[in-house]
């Protein structure tokens, strides 16, 4: 569908309600919140927050896949879909972990920013262009420094806004410093069209700049090393649906936008499919660097990490590694083992994060050491922590040990080690059982150490009781069933 204004209206409708929503938050906290307990604003504006996330969902799952729209600015097909459902998803759960968590002053605030977040994210899916991906990625990156900030009873939450914005800044006039000699080297902002000026002209030394900035926004984007140093200060002074955001909801947008550009704009300057006969160049290797770095580094160093969150952000880099891999292997067999493994990853960590706000509100909750007796405290917390755990760990029939099977058998389908996705996969497994050791010293704290404290029952709120039984029931069925995703690609 490739119409004028109308059809331009109908692919944005999920974007224009979470703002309307957002503003809806903003006014009814002034109008109708004043006087009230924190408590019964945060609990009003999740709520009216969770209707337009709702109300975005079923519009984008009623209107399916449109094709191009208002001259292929905009591509809403079946990857679009699955990412805008996810991403909204993500951001309803992450939503239910601030009713879950501690009550923070200007609450209407908060919700509005992580709505603007997602509308960002939305906007990064559907994008053809240059300068749409440029401003939805924008978008999205502005409300999170400010969400990564937002805790100012904290000064790790200042200073993780401060190393988040100064590296997002620089990371932005990167990316649009290789946008510009994109354009300058092609004379087009359309992905299509990009690619086909690089079919038949060779961009040259100029071309790998331009190209090499881009891949380290990309980098920046998802947590890749070497761009990953701002996600540990981040994961751990961000107040926890702000992390809980990041993590998972950004991730899957930046690698579907990624996935489009470096394939549909790119693709052209990917370089040799197979090292061993057509030799080494373009940006595969690059990113298969990328991504061998990351797994290795992630996984190493969240051994020695005692804090919850920096184990966290560690293992974040692990994944994102996981993520570059299912990108590399996507140029091959499309973009749905990337989906799934994104989606899954994120659907696990946004529930950790909502058992790391149940106990902290219910004390403290930093080291390993702090979860020690959660299981008396809590067995639905303790019992919920230990499926997202095993999925992020890769353990049958969870959906993470799935979403690492698709992505590490479509990397070596293509051409065995001759591709350099064969030989990232081979380190990628052997990253797994490292990251299984560090996965079992969390659920070990949890279910087997008894806490010097004497034990006493959590205090859990029905809402937020209920979206971590979702999100695990989630991970359970999608790993039992994972052509119900699968199968639409």
């Amino acid at each position: 569908m490739n119409g004028g204004y109308g059809a331009l209206g109908r692919a944005l409708l999920p974007e224009a309600l979470l703002v309307v929503t957002a503003l809806l938050v903003i006014t009814c906290d002034l109008v109708w919140g004043r006087g009230r307990s924190r408590e019964t604003r945060t609990q009003a504006a999740v709520f009216l927050g969770l209707l337009g996330v709702v109300a975005a969902g079923v519009v984008v799952w009623q209107d399916g896949a449109l094709g191009d729209v208002w001259g292929a600015a905009l591509r809403v097909d079946m990857l679009a879909v699955a990412v805008r459902v996810g991403v909204l998803g993500l951001t309803g759960l992450s939503l239910l972990t601030v009713t879950g968590g501690r009550a923070r002053s200007q609450p209407a605030e908060h919700v509005a920013l992580m709505l603007l977040a997602a509308v960002g994210f939305l906007q990064m899916a559907v994008a053809q262009t240059l300068l749409l991906a440029f401003l939805g990625l924008e978008l999205a990156s502005l409300s999170l420094y400010v969400l990564a900030g937002y805790d100012r009873t904290r000064p790790k939450s200042a200073e993780a806004a401060l190393k988040y914005f100064l590296q997002g800044g620089v990371s932005a006039a990167v990316l649009l410093f290789g946008f510009s000699l994109i354009y300058g080297l092609t004379g087009s902002i359309d992905f299509a069209e990009v690619s086909l000026v690089l079919v038949s002209h060779s961009p040259g030394a100029l071309g790998a700049v331009a190209v090499g900035m881009v891949l380290a926004a990309f980098g920046f984007k998802v947590a890749v090393a070497p761009f990953h140093l701002w996600a540990p200060d981040v994961y751990e002074g961000a107040p926890t649906s702000s992390a809980a955001l990041i993590a998972s909801a950004s991730k899957l947008a930046g690698v579907a936008l990624f996935w489009r550009l470096l394939w549909s704009g790119l693709g052209p300057v990917s370089g040799g499919v197979n090292l061993l006969s057509d030799g080494p160049g373009g940006w595969i290797v690059v990113v298969a660097l990328m991504a061998s770095v990351s797994l290795v580094l992630g996984n190493v160093a969240a051994l020695a990490q005692q804090n919850v969150r920096r184990l966290m952000a560690y293992s974040a880099i692990g994944h994102a590694g996981g993520m570059a891999l299912g990108l590399l292997a996507a140029g091959e067999v499309g973009p749905g083992p990337l989906f799934y493994y994104a989606a899954t990853y994120g659907l696990a960590t946004v529930g950790t994060f909502g058992c790391i706000a149940l106990a902290e509100r219910d004390g403290r909750c930093e080291t390993l050491a702090d979860l020690a007796g959660l299981w008396r405290r809590s067995p639905l917390v303790a019992g919920c922590l230990g499926v997202f755990v095993l999925s992020l760990a890769g353990i049958p029939p969870l959906a993470g040990f799935f979403g690492k099977f698709v992505v590490f058998a479509a990397a070596l389908k293509i051409d065995g080690l001759g591709h350099p996705a064969g030989w990232v996969a081979l380190i990628a497994i052997v990253m797994s059982m490292v990251a299984l050791y560090y996965y079992l010293i969390v659920l070990k704290q949890a279910w087997l150490v008894e806490s010097d404290q004497p034990p006493r029952r959590m205090a859990i709120p029905a809402v937020a009781a209920l979206a971590l039984a979702a999100a695990a029931a989630g991970l359970v069925v999608l790993g039992l069933f994972p052509s119900a995703i699968l199968g639409r690609f």
